[in-house]
C-alpha cells in the first residue's frame, strides 16, 4: 500500500511494489515523482526525513537535512542588521539533503537501482504531467514569486500565467539532472556539474554556500525516540527535527482521560490547544542541532519534567505565558508512507520549506532550490544560532507507531510548525476515540501555539464560543491545516487500512 499527496506518485510506488520491489523502493519512486509533479511543495532541492521498520526489528531513523554554508555566520548577519533570516535572502539557502539521503536508502535497504528508482519521475519532468486542483491553487498563489528571476519564470510561468487545473506542464531541465543522477548516483547532484551550476549560481546572489559544503555533505542515520501513549508507543526522529515536540504532547496528554470528551468538544480543544502551548515554548527553547549544543531529549520527557509541565493546567482556564519565539512559518512539504508485504513500513518526509521554496533555481538544472536555513536564529548564544556546517531546526517528522512487538501505523503530517501538534490529533483521534484512519485524518482540527488558535472552518459554532469562555481567541486558519496521509496495520488480520488526506488530493491505494 502506498498513501500520499498526489495520484501519479502513489501509482509510481505501487507500481515498484506490484514488480516485486520492497517499501523502501517504492517510496523513493513516490518521493521523486512527488518532486516533479508538485513542485509547489517538494523537489530535490530540498531535505527530508525517513523512518523505517522491517518486521521484527528495531526502528531504523535517516536524518536527510542539509548544512549551512562552513563559512556562515550569524555574528556577520546580526552586523548587517539582521535580527532573523527571511525566507527570501539567500542567506536562507542551506544544501540540499534529499539525494544523497535517497540514494543512502536505496544502496543500504533497496532492492532496485536508483536508475529504475527515477525513471517515472523522468518521463513526468520530460513528457509532462496533470497538474491538480490544489497544486493549481499554490501555483496561482505565487506570481509575483517566481516571476522575479528569469530562470524560475521561464520554468514555471512561461506564458505569464500559473497552470490551470488539468493543464500539462513538464521540466525538461529536472529531466536531465534526474537522467545525471539516475546514471551516476546521488555524487553528480554534489560533486559533478549540478553542484557546479547551483554553486555557482548562488554565490553570484551572495551566498556563501560552497562546492566542499555540497561534496562534504552526507545524511546521518540517527537512533530513533520514542514515547508511550495509552499502550502504544509513538517513534520520532531525534533532534535536529522537531520529533520530541510530538513526543512531549503524548506524554502530556497521556495525563488526562481524553476519552471522557467529546471528540469535537471545547473542552478537548483547550487541552491539546494547552499542550501545544507548551510544548512550542519548549521547542524554540531548545531544539537545535544536537551536533553543536546537546538536546536533553531524556530530560524533556522524563516523568519530572512531564509533572511539572501538565501541574498547572486548567482545564476551564487559557494559562499565561508559553508564548514561542517568532519563526517564518514552513508551509510545504510532501508525506509518503508505504507498506510492503513483508511487513515493512516506511515513513517518509520531504520539503522544499516555503512555497516553491527560495523561488531560486540554478540555471540548467531545473532544480528549485529550499530555503530551510530560515529555521536558524540569529539571537547569539542560542542554540539554534547560525553556524558553520549546522543543521537549521527542522519541522518534517515522519512517524511510526507501534504496539508490542508490532508496527501498526506509519504516518505523517504536513504543515511545517503544525506537524507535532496535527500527528497527536491524528493519533489520538484513533487511540482514544476509535476512529479509523482515514476518520482520523478528516476529522477537524486546531493549532495552537503561544496566544494565536486557529481552527479549521468545519468546527462547529459551540466549540468557538467554548474556547472563548476559556479565555482563547481562535481565529480561522487561512486554509486547512496541513494534510496527513497514514497506513494502519489491524494486528489481527495483518490487512494494511490506508488513509489519504483531500486536503491535498491524496490517495492511499493497495493491492
Amino acid at each position: 500500500m502506498v498513501a500520499t499527496s498526489n495520484p501519479q506518485a502513489a501509482l509510481a510506488g505501487l507500481d515498484v511494489l506490484r514488480s516485486g520491489g520492497n517499501a523502501i523502493d517504492a517510496a523513493v519512486a513516490a518521493a521523486a515523482m512527488l518532486a516533479v509533479v508538485e513542485p509547489t511543495q517538494t523537489g530535490i532541492g530540498g531535505d527530508c526525513f525517513v523512518m523505517l521498520r522491517k518486521r521484527g526489528q528495531a526502528p531504523v531513523a535517516l536524518n536527510g537535512s542539509g548544512w549551512a554554508a562552513k563559512a556562515a555566520s550569524a555574528e556577520e548577519l546580526r552586523g548587517r542588521g539582521m535580527a532573523s533570516i527571511p525566507v527570501d535572502s539567500v542567506h536562507a539557502l542551506t544544501v540540499p539533503g534529499a539525494v544523497r539521503a535517497w540514494n543512502r536508502l536505496v544502496e543500504d535497504y533497496g532492492t532496485r537501482s536508483l536508475q529504475e528508482l527515477l525513471e517515472p519521475a523522468i518521463g513526468a519532468a520530460e513528457l509532462g504531467y496533470l497538474v491538480t486542483e490544489r497544486l493549481a491553487h499554490d501555483w496561482a498563489r505565487q506570481a509575483a514569486k517566481m516571476m522575479a528571476t528569469a530562470e524560475a519564470k521561464a520554468l514555471f510561468f512561461p506564458a505569464g500565467r500559473a497552470p490551470a487545473l488539468g493543464e500539462r506542464r513538464s521540466n525538461p531541465q529536472l529531466g536531465k539532472t534526474l537522467r545525471a543522477i539516475a546514471k551516476s548516483g546521488a555524487d553528480s547532484f554534489y560533486e559533478g556539474w549540478v553542484a557546479e551550476n547551483i554553486v555557482t549560481s548562488l554565490r553570484k546572489k551572495g551566498s556563501l554556500l560552497s562546492l566542499d559544503d555540497f561534496a562534504e555533505f552526507k545524511p546521518e542515520y540517527v537512533t530513533p525516540i520514542s514515547a508511550s501513549y495509552r499502550g502504544y508507543r509513538l517513534w520520532e526522529c531525534p533532534p535536529n527535527g522537531q520529533g520530541v515536540v510530538a513526543l512531549q504532547i503524548a506524554a502530556m496528554l497521556e495525563a488526562f482521560d481524553l476519552s471522557a470528551m467529546g471528540p469535537l468538544s471545547a473542552e478537548r480543544f483547550h487541552l491539546q490547544a494547552e499542550l501545544s502551548r507548551i510544548a512550542y515554548a519548549q521547542r524554540n527553547a531548545f531544539l537545535c542541532d544536537p551536533r553543536f549544543n546537546a538536546v536533553d531529549v531524556n530530560e524533556l520527557l522524563s516523568d519530572d519534567t512531564i509533572e511539572r509541565l501538565t501541574r498547572g493546567i486548567d482545564l476551564d482556564t487559557k494559562s499565561d505565558g508559553w508564548t514561542p519565539v517568532a519563526l517564518p512559518e514552513h508551509k510545504d512539504t510532501v508525506y509518503v508512507s508505504v507498506a510492503d508485504s513483508d511487513g515493512t513500513l516506511v515513513s517518509f518526509i520531504n520539503s522544499i520549506y516555503d512555497d516553491f521554496g527560495s523561488g531560486i533555481v540554478a540555471p540548467g538544472t531545473g532544480v528549485l532550490m529550499h530555503n530551510r536555513g530560515s529555521g536558524f536564529v540569529l539571537e547569539e548564544g542560542h542554540p539554534n544560532e547560525l553556524q558553520g556546517r549546522k543543521r537549521p531546526m527542522h519541522t518534517i517528522i515522519p512517524a511510526l507507531v507501534t504496539k508490542d512487538a508490532d508496527t501498526v501505523m506509519s504516518f505523517g503530517v504536513t504543515g511545517g510548525h503544525f506537524q507535532p501538534a496535527g500527528q497527536l490529533q491524528v493519533l489520538s483521534n484513533i487511540v482514544d476515540y476509535g476512529m479509523s484512519v482515514q476518520q482520523a485524518i478528516d476529522h477537524a482540527r486546531m493549532f495552537a501555539r503561544g496566544d494565536v488558535l486557529e481552527l479549521e472552518r468545519t468546527v462547529p459554532d459551540a466549540v468557538w464560543s467554548g474556547l472563548r469562555k476559556r479565555g482563547h481567541e481562535p481565529v480561522a486558519a487561512p486554509s486547512p491545516l496541513g494534510t496527513c496521509h497514514a497506513i494502519w496495520v489491524d494486528q489481527g488480520s495483518g490487512v494494511y487500512m490506508g488513509g489519504s488526506d483531500g486536503r491535498r488530493d491524496g490517495l492511499a491505494i493497495g493491492f
